[in-house]
C-alpha cells in the first residue's frame, strides 16, 4: 500500500473514532444525583393492601360447604349416621354402637361396620338413604329403629372449591359447575364476601378462607445493558420489602459488562401529569460501605436499570461501524494482489 493510502485509511479511521465516541459518550452521559427521600433499606414502608389482580393465584379453602335440598349423596362424601333401638335409644348391640362419620366408598356404598354391613346409597337424598340403612338393618334387628343419616361433607363441592384458582385474564376466578365470580381489584377480604354470596345460591351458608398462593401481578423489572450487545429484562415478584440489592442478588449480580457507576431505579408516574422518578444507585456505597440510602426498596412497577460500561459500549459501537470498511477493504485488498504480481512490493 502506498504512503498516501495509508495516510487516507488512517484518518479514515481517526474521524470515525472520533465521531463514535463523541455520539456514544453523549448519549450515556450520566449526571451524580443526590438520594432521594424515598422509602430505602433503613426505612422500609409497608406494601399497600393488596389488590387481586391477573395473573394471581388464589388458595381456596372449605370451612362449611353443604349443599342446599334436595341433595343427591355422591361417591366419596361424607354421612353422619347414627342408629339406636327402642324407646331407651341404645346401641343394637352393646359396645358396638353406629354414630360415627362414614365415607360413601367409590362403589356408592356405606360400611356400618363388619356386624353390621354395607348399605348402597349413592345417588339418594338423605331420606331415601335413611330408609335404605333402616331397611338393611331390619333384616337382622327387631324394631323399632331411631335412623339418623345427614351430611357432614360434600366431596362434589369441596374437589370444585378447594384448591388454588387462577385468576383468569377476564379477571374471573372458576368455581366449577358453581360458576365464574369476578374478584378483579378487589381485596383478599372483598373476594371472600363475593365468593361467598356466589355460593349461596348452592349451599347452605358457604365458609370459607382465602389467601394469594401466587403473588403475580404485583412486579419489579431488572434491565441489564449488554454494553451494546442487547439487553436482559427480568421481571420479578414483589413479595415484601425487597431493595435495589436484593434485586439485583435476584439476576444473580452485575454482569462483566456492567457499570458500577450508571445504575438507577426509574419509578413510573401514578398519574399522566405527574413526573417520573429517576434515583441514582450509589453501587460502591452500598456493597463496599453499607451505606443506606441509595439501596431503594421497591415497589410495582420500578425499574432497576443497569447501564453497561461506557468504554466496553464505545468498543462494541466502533466495531459494528468499522466491520463493513474492513470488509471492503479486505476484498479490495485481496482482488489486487490476485490480479496486480508487484502490489505486495508497496508494503
Amino acid at each position: 500500500m502506498t504512503t498516501t493510502r495509508r495516510k487516507a485509511f488512517g484518518a479514515l479511521v481517526i474521524t470515525l473514532l472520533t465521531l463514535s465516541a463523541s455520539g456514544c459518550l453523549h448519549t450515556h452521559r450520566q449526571h451524580k444525583y443526590a438520594p432521594i427521600a424515598a422509602p430505602n433499606e433503613s426505612m422500609k414502608v409497608t406494601q399497600p393492601t393488596y389488590m387481586i389482580e391477573p395473573p394471581d393465584v388464589l388458595l381456596i379453602d372449605a370451612a362449611n360447604l353443604i349443599p342446599r335440598p334436595p341433595y343427591k349423596i355422591g361417591a366419596l362424601d361424607v354421612l353422619a349416621i347414627q342408629v339406636t333401638h327402642g324407646d331407651k335409644k341404645v346401641p343394637l348391640i352393646e359396645g358396638e354402637p353406629i354414630a360415627a362419620l362414614f365415607a360413601v366408598s367409590p362403589e356408592g356404598k356405606v360400611d356400618l361396620g363388619f356386624t353390621y354391613g354395607s348399605v348402597q346409597v349413592v345417588g339418594m337424598t338423605l331420606d331415601q338413604a335413611k330408609s335404605a340403612v333402616e331397611k338393611h338393618l331390619l333384616l337382622r334387628f327387631k324394631g323399632p329403629l331411631n335412623v339418623s343419616v345427614d351430611l357432614a361433607q360434600s366431596n362434589q363441592a369441596l374437589q370444585q372449591i378447594r384448591g388454588e384458582h387462577l385468576v383468569r385474564p377476564d379477571g374471573t376466578v372458576g368455581l366449577g359447575t358453581y360458576g365464574s365470580v369476578y374478584v378483579d381489584g378487589m381485596t383478599l377480604e372483598q373476594a371472600k364476601s363475593v365468593i361467598e354470596n356466589h355460593l349461596a345460591q348452592f349451599l347452605l351458608n358457604p365458609k370459607i378462607s382465602l389467601d394469594v398462593a401466587g403473588f403475580n401481578s404485583k412486579v419489579y423489572y431488572v434491565i441489564t445493558d449488554g454494553a451494546g450487545a442487547g439487553q436482559q429484562v427480568y421481571r420479578l415478584p414483589i413479595t415484601g420489602k425487597e431493595t435495589v440489592l436484593d434485586a439485583i442478588a435476584q439476576v444473580n449480580g452485575l454482569t462483566p459488562v456492567s457499570s458500577k457507576d450508571h445504575i438507577w431505579v426509574a419509578r413510573p408516574a401514578l398519574a399522566h401529569e405527574e413526573p417520573e422518578m429517576k434515583m441514582a444507585v450509589d453501587w460502591n456505597g452500598i456493597t463496599q460501605k453499607g451505606r443506606t440510602a441509595t439501596n431503594y426498596q421497591l415497589m410495582p412497577g420500578d425499574r432497576v436499570y443497569v447501564m453497561g460500561a461506557p468504554l466496553v459500549t464505545l468498543d462494541t459501537y466502533v466495531a459494528r461501524v468499522l466491520s463493513p470498511f474492513e470488509r471492503v477493504l479486505g476484498i479490495i485488498l485481496l482482488g489486487k494482489s490476485a490480479f496486480d504480481p508487484n502490489f505486495n512490493q508497496g508494503f
